[in-house]
Parts: structure tokens; C-alpha cells; sequence
């Protein structure tokens, strides 16, 4: 650093510009010096500002390409500098016995702050040590003082470390922790920054530790040699958390041990102490050895360790197989989706998911139909996330006994309640899976998923994630995977089906089938007839207990009226109170139920027709009279033909107000008497007379040619001279 500074003298900042200026303190603060050094330098140029220096000192934080010594010695050697220290490194230059630059010991330090500290950074460092069994343990230590107070102190101790953190027993070292700390303390919850985890080996060569982290590439920002039998590398975690710490510090200690580098894992916490470089140990020097080797990053290192060590099977030949092609895995459900895939049922609220996944677990117990498909025959689990243990046990129980399937297979239906229990998808898939490995379910039902959704859900590779731990499942149980998730918010309409569901289109894009329910609006027609369908069943079945079906006709069977004359005819008054009670409970539970449209999206199978069902608690039911047809076909209707309707509704509306405006004007705008195009226009104030013009045409009225005042359009009147003058005279 004295080299540095005496290179300094031979440069005159008068004869700068602001950037070569700018360029002498990064590089003074890259070396170690102080403001101080760059500030008394500066005040030789009539341009120098008091307190400059500082501000912009401060603002030097670092760069992947930094300014060094280099650019100092180089502009003073043009001045007639010459140098006899040959020291001159650059960014990865490596510090190593055979430099100078190791009996510079406060240099060493400088570097190592730099490197891993802010300037405002509060550092902790141990110098004080006690002993114990022959052994020298660290004390508490010191956390103080900043990074910036540290290397400016230093840079004035003419290598008297002790002045700076205090005497250290030679024989123990000392130790200083590579995590900005609060200073207020050493514990975890005092580390401001989780920037950075120890990787240290005490089991093999020093030679051999050191191959194996620069082959890894691991993201190593300081190395330091212990003194002993260790190399300390420091490494990048970059973590926004504490949560985040401790999973990329247990993922860099697997990789580690992988590639035969057993690690000391008592070094997980993000406050642990290291070696500080530059003091000596038992007669050796604890030695920085090298600053910022490997990836620049913990993601550019993970992602090139994942690339090499991905654990992918190999590449198939086709040719090799084409003879011999593995047969395609059962269906579940027929059309639908496959044993061992993963299927998602997305709709609104309301849409009765939770039911239908219910229906779909007694389907394939049972062996039976769910709405129109065949479903194989089965163990299933169904994973209850939602219910309490007895509200799900009475559920399914109502839903069997509404679908009026006999409960012949129950054993075939497991069901894992978790409300007040359930875990996070990654945590719970491998509890699942081991509990299940001997089960041979079929299907693993999980309703709903919002409840176990790890991560932002409208985070494409977060949900990627997420959506990964359903193929874990389906491949380590060999089983189909079924979820349902609700919709986004608003409306609807105009979307795809694919672009329902709540969250990233991972969710839509992910399973090998995706079922939508969406909700058709029932128009009061369709209501009416359901009603009278419901009264009329009421009423033959009244007829048929009495023999009286048989006289009456068809077309009076599809009459309520005619059906109610018929049944008050035939039945006595205190039947007739029961008949009608019966009735206002159909038409009760005709006004409950909702309708519904199922559209899928498949990957093994061609797309189904819309399925339209009904949904009447607890169960869905298929509409096999086809009475939603023509509700499913006006909502199926391309988006571009929806539109177009939209607007012209608009324009429709736009059309009846400006009429209404019209109209008023001419009624009020002359107290009553027939107006002027010229009163009209004033009272507008802002419409122009080619516009009104329009109006008066559009809307049914004409200027009389006598007194050139709007009325009423009259066919009386020469439309000839109407038109003409309505086009080609002035507003009068």
C-alpha cells in the first residue's frame, strides 16, 4: 500500500478528468486505502470540493471488472514513477506464497474485508481465546465496528494487526466471521446479510481439499488457508433468509460430499467463525489464498452443477425400440386419463369440486360410472385437506346413498384427514409416499391443493416446483395423481379453458388432463320448464296411484296446468293440500340447482364434446334431456362472435341515450316550441352542426322549410327539399 501511495505523488489531479479522477479512489479503495489517502490527494486540484471524496467514496461497491493499483502505477510511471516492490495484481489475481504480498499481513485482511464486506458492514472478529483440554476456543469477541473503520484502521497500523484488533495468542490465531452482523450481538439472529457458508475438510490432503473446490467451481469467494489442517473457502449462499440459508448450505455440503469432499457440517450456522488471514497459528501463517475463484454466483454454480450431476436416464433409440414398444399404461378413466398420470379439475366456487372428486373416489372403488365415463376398478386415498373427520366421513357417506351405488367395495376407499395437520406439497409428498408404498392405490386424490401450495403460485418456475412433487408420487406409486384448484378472479368469459385456474398457467399446463367446470346462466324460460317438468312428474305419479294415468293424453302430460286440473279432479281436499306442499318443494329444489359445463383439455386422449350436468346436492347429475344445449351452444361461441355482440349492444345503448338527449333538447331548448338548428347547437354547447345534422335524420326529424325549425319527420312534406336543405343550408 506504501507503494501505492508513493505512486500517487507522481500523478496531479489537476491535470484529471472527472472520470480518470473517479477511477484513482476505486482504486485506492480496491487497495486498501482510506478516503483520507484519496481526500489530502485531491485538495491539490482547485476543483476539489470538501466532503466530496466521502460521498463519493461511499458509493464504490465493488464490480466484477474493479479499477486496481495497476491503473495508479500505470498513469505514474507515464510521470516518471519507478517501482521496486512489483507489486501490481488484478481482480483474480491469486495471492500466494510465492508473491511479496505474504509478509504484507494487513493486506492480506484488507482484501478479505473488501471482498466479502460493505464499508458500513458491522464485522465480528475474535482475537481473545481460553483454554480448554489443550485445546484454544474462541471467546465471544468483538462486533463493533464497520468493515470501513477496520480497513482504514488497518491501512495506518504499519502491520501491527494487534493495534487494530487487539492482541492474539500466535500459538491460537484468531477468527473473524464472514457475515455482516446487526452489532448488537453474534448469535444468528444477528447476521444482517446471509451471504456466505463455510466449506472446511479436515480428512484429506490440503492439496487435495483445495482440487476438489476448485473443480467443483464452487461460487468461492475468499479461500484461506487454517494454519493446520484445513482450507476455510468461503462461499456463496446469497440467500434472502435464514429458511434459504440453511436449505442451499445443506444442498452445497451434499454436493460436497458427493464429489468426495467430506465436510465439518458443524459449520451450517450463517454467524459460524473462520480463520482470519494474515495472523499466525503455531508457527504458520492463516493465509488468504486466492479471492473469487469458480461460478460468480450460488444460482450460476447450482445450475452448472445440476447440468453435470442431473441423474437424467439416458437417450433412447427409436430404432431400437420400434419393434418392441412398451405398452401404454390403463385407463382410469375412460377417454380421460390414465393410471399412473396426473389429472386437475379447475372451476369456480359453488361448482361442488370437492363433490365430484367424492363421486369420482366412489366411482372407482365401486368400478361404476363417473358422470359419462367408465372408470376402472380400484384402491383409491383420499387426502382431505379441507374437512373436519366427521364432515368428510358424512359426506361421503350422503353422496353414496344420493348416487344410490350399493357400498359393496368400501374397503377400497382410504382416507388421509389432515385439516389442522396438512404440510407443504414438498414436505407432504414423501410422507405420503412412504405411507402408501404398500397400498397399491390406483388414484391419490388431493382436495383441494391451495391448502399445501408451496411458493407464490403465479410464479411460473415456483409452481414448476410444486407441481413436480405430483410426479414424484405418481412415479414412486406407480398411481394417478387427481387435484382440483379453484378459478382466478373476475370473470371468466373470453378465456380458455386453460387460462382458468387461479395462479401460473403451470397449473393448467402441467397435468395430462385438465377438466373446467364453469357455470351456464339459466334463462327464466329454462327455469319455467324445469318447473313444470318436476310438477307434471308429481302429477303422474298422484294419477297413477289412483288408475287414472292412463286417461290422460300426451300432450296434457306436458302441461302442469293441465295436469293440476286433472289430479284437483280426482283426488280430495286433504290430498290436494299434500299434493300442492309436494309441489312447492320441487319447485324449491328446481330454483337450487345449478348448471354446469365440463370442457377438458387432454394429452392422451382426443377432446371430449362439452358435458353438461347438473349439480343437485350432493352429487352432479348428467343432462340427458339435452335442455342446456342451447345454453352450452351460446356460451361456446368463438370469443371474436362474443365481442362483436358486446359492441354492437353498446352501440345499441350508446345509440338509445343520444336519442333520449335528442329528443329532451328539442322538447326543452325553445320553451316548449319547435327549436332552431342554431338554439339546438347551443344547447349542446359542444356538439358540432355536422352532428346534429345526423341526429335529426337518425332520429326521426326534419327542418321545415318554412320556418327552418326541427320537427317530427312528415311525409307531407317534399323529402326533396327537406334533404336539401338539411345538407347544404347553415344553421340559421
Amino acid at each position: 500500500m506504501n507503494d501505492i501511495l508513493k505512486a500517487l505523488e507522481y500523478i496531479n489531479p489537476a491535470q484529471l478528468t472527472y472520470q480518470e479522477w473517479v477511477n484513482i479512489g476505486m482504486a485506492l479503495k480496491y487497495e486498501g486505502c482510506s478516503v483520507i489517502d484519496w481526500d489530502n490527494w485531491s485538495r491539490n486540484d482547485s476543483r476539489y470540493h470538501d466532503g466530496e471524496c466521502i460521498k463519493k467514496w461511499e458509493s464504490f461497491n465493488g464490480s466484477d471488472k474493479p479499477v486496481t493499483g495497476a491503473t495508479i502505477f500505470q498513469m505514474a510511471r507515464q510521470n516518471g514513477y519507478k517501482s521496486n516492490s512489483g507489486y501490481e495484481l488484478d481482480w483474480n489475481d491469486e495471492i500466494s506464497v510465492e508473491t511479496e504480498e505474504k509478509n504484507n499481513y494487513c493486506r492480506q485482511i484488507i482484501t478479505y474485508l473488501e471482498t466479502l464486506f460493505e464499508m458500513n458492514e458491522n464485522v465480528g472478529y475474535v482475537t481473545e481465546t481460553w483454554e480448554k483440554d489443550g485445546k484454544y476456543l474462541p471467546s465471544k469477541g468483538h462486533f463493533d465496528r464497520t468493515a470501513g473503520q477496520l480497513i482504514e484502521a488497518l491501512s495506518k497500523c504499519n502491520d501491527d494487526i494487534g493495534a487494530v484488533f487487539g492482541d492474539y495468542n500466535e500459538k491460537a490465531g484468531a477468527w473473524i466471521r464472514f457475515n455482516p452482523l446487526d452489532g448488537k450481538g453474534v448469535k444468528n439472529e444477528n447476521v444482517t446479510e446471509f451471504r456466505y457458508t463455510l466449506v472446511e475438510s479436515d480428512d484429506m490432503e490440503l492439496s487435495e481439499q483445495r482440487r476438489i473446490i476448485e473443480e467443483m467451481k464452487l461460487p468461492v469467494a475468499c479461500m484461506v488457508f487454517s494454519g493446520k489442517k484445513s482450507v476455510h473457502a468461503i462461499v456463496h449462499v446469497d440467500a434472502v433468509n435464514y429458511d434459504e440459508y440453511r436449505k442451499r448450505v445443506e444442498y452445497i455440503y451434499s454436493q460436497c460430499q458427493k464429489n468426495g469432499l467430506p465436510i465439518d457440517t458443524a459449520n451450517k450456522n450463517p454467524s459460524r467463525l473462520s480463520r482470519m488471514p494474515g495472523v499466525m497459528r503455531d508457527g504458520k501463517l492463516q493465509e488468504l489464498l486466492a479471492v473469487n475463484i469458480g461460478c460468480k454466483s450460488f444460482d450460476e454454480w447450482k445450475n452448472q452443477t445440476e447440468t453435470i450431476n442431473d441423474e437424467l436416464p439416458d437417450f433412447e433409440n427409436f430404432g431400437e425400440v420400434w419393434e418392441n414398444m412398451p405398452e401404454l399404461a390403463p385407463s382410469l378413466i375412460e377417454g380421460v386419463l390414465r393410471q399412473g398420470h396426473k389429472m386437475l379439475i379447475a372451476g369456480p366456487s359453488k361448482a361442488g369440486k370437492s363433490f365430484s372428486l367424492i363421486e369420482l373416489c366412489i366411482a372407482i372403488a365401486e368400478g361404476k360410472k363417473w358422470l359419462c365415463w367408465n372408470c376402472a376398478k380400484g384402491k383409491v386415498l383420499y387426502v382431505n385437506l379441507e374437512l373436519d373427520r366427521a364432515s368428510c366421513l358424512h359426506r361421503f357417506k350422503d353422496v353414496y346413498t344420493a348416487l344410490q351405488i350399493s357400498p359393496e367395495n368400501l374397503s377400497n376407499i382410504d382416507i388421509w384427514n389432515l385439516r389442522g395437520n396438512s404440510v407443504p406439497m414438498d414436505r407432504l409428498a414423501p410422507k405420503l409416499i412412504r405411507r402408501a408404498k404398500e397400498k397399491n392405490y390406483i388414484a391419490v386424490i388431493i382436495d383441494p391443493i391451495y391448502k399445501v401450495i408451496t411458493g407464490d403460485e403465479n410464479s411460473a418456475d415456483q409452481m414448476a416446483l410444486f407441481c413436480n412433487q405430483f410426479d414424484k408420487i405418481c412415479t414412486e406409486l406407480g398411481t394417478a395423481v387427481i387435484y382440483c384448484h379453484h378459478h382466478s378472479k373476475g370473470s371468466q368469459s373470453g378465456k380458455r379453458t386453460m387460462d382458468r385456474a387461479s395462479g401460473s398457467g403451470v397449473f393448467a399446463r402441467d397435468p395430462d388432463a385438465l377438466l373446467d367446470m364453469s357455470e351456464l346462466t339459466l334463462k327464466e324460460s329454462i327455469i319455467k320448464q324445469l318447473e313444470n317438468n318436476a310438477v307434471c312428474k308429481i302429477c303422474r305419479e298422484y294419477l297413477e296411484r289412483i288408475n287414472k294415468l292412463s286417461e290422460v293424453s300426451q300432450d296434457d302430460m306436458c302441461s302442469e296446468v293441465r295436469m293440476r286440473d286433472i289430479v284437483y279432479k280426482n283426488i280430495s281436499s286433504a290430498e290436494w293440500d299434500m299434493f300442492l306442499k309436494e309441489v312447492e318443494k320441487a319447485r324449491k329444489e328446481v330454483q337450487k340447482r345449478t348448471a354446469w359445463r365440463i370442457d377438458g383439455t387432454l394429452r392422451e386422449f382426443a377432446k371430449f364434446a362439452p358435458v353438461n350436468l347438473w349439480f343437485d346436492y350432493p352429487i352432479h347429475t348428467l343432462d340427458e334431456t339435452d335442455i342446456l344445449k342451447d345454453v352450452a351452444e351460446e356460451d361456446n361461441r368463438p370469443f371474436y362472435e362474443r365481442a362483436t355482440e358486446k359492441r354492437k349492444e353498446k352501440a345499441e345503448k350508446k345509440n338509445n341515450e343520444n336519442k333520449v338527449k335528442f329528443e329532451n333538447a328539442v322538447a326543452l331548448c325553445n320553451a316548449g316550441q319547435p327549436p332552431t338548428v342554431k338554439q339546438l347547437i347551443e344547447y349542446f354547447d359542444d356538439m358540432s352542426e355536422k352532428t346534429l345534422r345526423g341526429w335529426i335524420k337518425k332520429f326521426g326529424y326534419m327542418i321545415d322549410k318554412n320556418d327552418h325549425t326541427v320537427i317530427k319527420y312528415d311525409e307531407n312534406i317534399n323529402a326533396h327539399d327537406h334533404k336539401s336543405y338539411g345538407q347544404e343550408q347553415t344553421a340559421e
